[in-house]
């Protein structure tokens, strides 16, 4: 890698708004995000699943083909 062309690689400070907030690396010394393993539907379990079955029922029968 070249010198002095890469900005300085640290420890970060990761604030969800939520409240989490954990430690990593980055090139800033602090981030703010919305959204967090934390709080997220899909890891917490709150995710609702939606049926998509009978896509290609519908699609059949829309356009009229068997």
């Amino acid at each position: 890698m070249k010198k002095d062309i890469h900005p300085a690689y640290g420890p970060a400070r990761v604030t969800c708004i939520c409240g989490e907030s954990f430690e990593t690396c980055s090139t800033k010394k602090e981030i703010r995000v919305e959204i967090c393993s934390n709080c997220h539907p899909f890891y917490t379990g709150s995710q609702r699943t939606v049926e998509t079955g009978g896509r290609a029922d519908k699609f059949r029968k829309k356009y009229g083909l068997k």
